[in-house]
């Protein structure tokens, strides 16, 4: 296993212990993969759970109430940076998997209800809502996880993985330029990167690493905040041997699984983990930005 989640360079305190007004219950579009959905896996969750997205709660949600914003939230389940663009590119599981035809998206409802590519839907979304204060976005693990599926080696020669880190980076570009672009978005924009499963392990953490430091590189291109989920995870692990499972941060596997350890998806604690990030971050360097944006959309 490589990663599992996401976005910007901050110290924890205690900007998720109380609601302030910088949102004033502006807009906010939470994009990305299974993190940001709040996914659970079906070992720990009944089965009647997925036919209401509104029984998954993430790190998006925390943040919404932690900064008064009415949260719109168009990730996926296995989302990878290709089928964000097209749906018909190849997913981890949103619209597609390895050996299926048909993934999440088809056999259970999102957060928000749209047709066609993720990325489409938060383009016309920001051209309609040009008072949208926050963007936040983790994107880029399905694609190491899907290449680990479908090669002989786990993607573990350093050309396969270069390949994938190169993908990443033309598509989160695409990706970038279509919200600033096409989606006339000049906002602040919060790429939350990815945590290492288990900080003892150099391979895992060489792998997350790189995986950020290319999600990191091109979001500072188009002038976006980076959550350093990365270090607040190993933060809180370093006490438990850099084991975030056994520092309470992943979805942990009950008993009757058959399963031990963890699941690689955030627990509640680790998207309180990730929103404290991200709220400390726009806290201290988003408002001049924020205010850009409340003020276009005034005009």
């Amino acid at each position: 296993m490589l990663v599992a989640s996401v976005v910007v360079s901050a110290t924890t305190s205690g900007a998720a212990s109380h609601k302030t007004g910088w949102g004033q219950g502006a807009p906010y579009l939470a994009l990305g993969d299974s993190v940001a959905f709040g996914y659970t896996p079906p070992q720990t969750t009944p089965a009647a759970t997925y036919a209401d997205a509104a029984n998954f709660s993430s790190y998006a949600n925390d943040v919404a109430a932690a900064l008064n914003l009415h949260l719109f939230n168009a990730s996926c389940p296995g989302e990878t940076t290709a089928s964000m663009i097209n749906v018909t590119a190849a997913s981890n599981g949103c619209e597609n998997a390895p050996g299926q035809t048909a993934g999440y998206r088809t056999a259970y409802p999102l957060h928000v209800s749209y047709t066609g590519s993720q990325l489409s839907y938060a383009v016309h979304f920001l051209r309609t809502h040009p008072a949208t204060r926050l963007v936040t976005i983790d994107i880029g693990a399905n694609d190491a996880f899907l290449c680990q599926e479908t090669t002989t080696d786990g993607c573990l020669s350093l050309s396969e993985f270069g390949a994938v880190l190169k993908e990443i980076g033309t598509n989160l570009a695409i990706i970038y330029h279509a919200l600033r672009v096409e989606g006339r978005y000049s906002g602040a924009l919060v790429a939350v990167d990815y945590y290492a499963l288990n900080y003892s392990q150099p391979l895992q953490v060489a792998e997350s690493q790189q995986l950020d430091a290319t999600i990191n590189a091109v979001t500072r291109q188009f002038h976006g905040i980076i959550a350093n989920g990365f270090g607040m995870f190993q933060a809180a692990a370093t006490p438990f041997g850099g084991d975030p499972c056994a520092a309470g941060l992943l979805v942990a596997y009950p008993a009757s699984s058959n399963l031990t350890g963890c699941n690689i998806h955030p627990s509640p604690l680790g998207h309180e983990l990730l929103a404290t990030t991200i709220e400390t971050a726009l806290l201290n360097v988003a408002p001049p930005l924020a205010a850009r944006v409340a003020r276009r959309g005034r005009g």
